[in-house]
């Protein structure tokens, strides 16, 4: 049985300094689908020989996890745990905030005076109460090692990056059971996938037009499914791309403030106070 689209959610323009930004998650129609519960697309745009790059200097998080998806251009993460890295086109960022730590992602040196072409997602996946203060970490990959799996005869690749995708499992291990994959669709490419009911669906068009169960969905749309029916039947009507997740619901309380997403108003005055203690690790610019 066919998984039934819910709602088609447009993303809202929020441009970020000079950075074109649409915020797919939450928008004035939907808040979560948890445990999604913030999508920024940036790009894309061109930037120039000699330009300022991206505007993300130091700033604190605790409670989460963020999904960095780095689709043209590059992203320097550095952190509070001693993590530096510089991810290129292709490549995936994936950091449990955890706890508490203090991160600055700004373009490389190279990108800063050649500039060229620049397009990143970034996704923000809760962690359920037992987590949230956990350790933080970071893994940072490059294109050549996340895995990719090929269906419909080369027609749809589809990149793992994290939980099981047609036999190929993913790069990165979250916490709880949260299951990734950027889809690159040739036009006409089909897909078929069986998610079980009780899992919420994440599914976001990055570029192009795809037809999923029957529905159109284009660029900077968010699908929204019902939890009636197990499967996906996606064709590119066009060539494409699509981040599509899945995971169990927490139903857990969130109570989201700036960087900050706990499960309770208290918890999250005790986030403010540690990070102004300096709890959050000290940061070395």
């Amino acid at each position: 049985m066919m998984r039934i689209v819910k709602t088609i959610h447009k993303a809202e323009y929020a441009p970020i300094a000079d950075l074109l930004t649409y915020r797919a998650l939450p928008t004035q129609s939907v808040e979560q689908i948890d445990p999604f519960l913030f999508l920024n697309h940036h790009g894309f745009q061109i930037y120039p020989e000699n330009n300022t790059g991206l505007p993300f200097g130091p700033h604190p998080h605790r409670g989460f996890e963020t999904v960095t998806f780095i689709l043209k251009g590059d992203l320097s993460h550095k952190d509070s745990s001693g993590a530096e890295s510089v991810i290129n086109e292709g490549g995936v960022q994936w950091m449990t905030a955890g706890r508490g730590l203090i991160h600055a992602e700004i373009s490389s040196d190279e990108f800063l005076k050649k500039g060229g072409e620049l397009e990143i997602l970034q996704l923000w996946v809760n962690l359920p109460a037992k987590f949230k203060m956990v350790e933080p970490s970071y893994t940072g990959l490059q294109k050549e090692n996340i895995p990719v799996a090929e269906v419909d005869n080369g027609r749809v690749r589809i990149q793992a990056v994290s939980g099981n995708w047609e036999e190929t499992e993913g790069a990165f291990q979250p916490m709880a059971d949260i299951r990734l994959a950027t889809i690159y669709f040739a036009s006409g490419g089909k897909y078929q996938v069986s998610i079980s009911a009780d899992r919420n669906i994440f599914f976001y068009v990055v570029k192009g037009t795809v037809n999923v169960n029957g529905q159109t969905a284009k660029i900077h749309e968010l699908v929204e499914f019902t939890n009636t029916g197990d499967d996906l039947i996606i064709e590119a009507i066009e060539e494409s791309i699509i981040l599509l997740g899945h995971a169990l619901p927490f139903n857990e309380p969130v109570v989201a403030q700036g960087p900050f997403v706990m499960n309770t108003e208290l918890e999250i005055r005790q986030a403010y106070q540690d990070y102004q203690q300096g709890k959050f690790g000290s940061w070395k610019g």
